[in-house]
């Protein structure tokens, strides 16, 4: 058994039986649908419910996780005695990583014997889940705390993450368009390719027309930067538009036919509260990021 744990934020968007079968200590944002309180708990049937309410017209709205509540977290796995190390959303997507770094500070003042290292990942959502998912192999091949840090630190950027929305709706109410470009978006059938870049920030890479095109573009932005694809694992998230995620599947089998697996999985209500259903997004460890 390794001498450190790897624990998360629920942001990485794995199923929920994936971090009790690999030992991973989860903290859970919250969130509300119609003002009702629910915990991203990762399971499947929340998530379904949640996008359900969402088409329906339900109102959500995310919350962060306080300082208190982090170091509590935080607190509980040092008294094991074990080195941890802690992943979560970029600082640049999530403010709740402020309230992360306060409570690992307050940890590394009470707990001088032992290490916490908190990690900005620079990934989200499914991508930060691929950077867990190979930190998590290397513990169980037996690396140690600080190798598996410097694999993470040396590869974070690496992990390609691209994006498809479906309804600009949910973005224009996040702020993220405006009312205008979200109306001219709708009436045009317009589908924003997006990415996550070096610095952690969501960008738009490109604006195509229609919902087939643009995963179709993503594909074609994979040969880019997926030149070394033996034996490599692809994660594919998907908001209640699993036709779409097996489409693009099918595609990236036949296009990388060298690739180990690819994994299906449904998306995070916390990151699908601010895109809405029918987001898709797909992650892998690539060359570099699109800049």
């Amino acid at each position: 058994m390794a001498d450190f744990i790897i624990a998360a934020a629920s942001t990485a968007d794995l199923p929920a039986e994936y971090f009790t079968e690999h030992d991973v200590p989860l903290i859970s944002y919250t969130y509300t649908v119609d003002n009702n309180l629910f915990t991203d708990d990762c399971k499947e049937e929340t998530r379904a419910y949640t996008y359900k309410r969402m088409r329906e017209g339900a109102m959500t709205a995310t919350s962060m996780i306080n300082t208190y509540t982090y170091y509590e977290f935080f607190k509980n796995l040092m008294d094991t005695g074990k080195n941890v190390i802690f992943v979560d959303m970029t600082r640049q997507i999530s403010h709740s990583f402020i309230n992360a770094q306060e409570a690992a500070k307050q940890i590394n003042n009470d707990y001088p014997d032992q290490n916490f290292y908190l990690m900005d990942t620079l990934c989200v959502s499914g991508g930060l889940g691929m950077l867990l998912h190979y930190m998590v192999k290397l513990r169980d091949e037996g690396k140690t705390f600080a190798e598996t840090i410097d694999w993470a630190e040396a590869n974070k950027l690496k992990i390609i993450h691209w994006f498809t929305v479906d309804d600009l709706e949910f973005l224009k109410r996040g702020g993220r368009v405006s009312n205008a470009a979200a109306l001219i978006g709708s009436l045009l059938s317009i589908k924003p390719v997006l990415y996550v870049s070096d610095s952690g920030h969501l960008v738009a890479a490109s604006k195509i027309r229609g919902r087939k095109a643009a995963l179709l573009n993503i594909l074609d932005r994979m040969k880019n930067d997926f030149t070394q694809p033996d034996g490599k694992e692809v994660f594919i998230n998907h908001a209640d538009c699993l036709e779409d995620a097996e489409f693009m599947k099918q595609k990236v089998l036949e296009t990388f036919p060298t690739i180990s697996k690819i994994t299906i999985m449904s998306l995070g209500a916390v990151v699908g509260a601010h895109c809405g259903p029918g987001l898709f997004t797909i992650f892998y460890l690539g060359d570099k990021r699109y800049a």
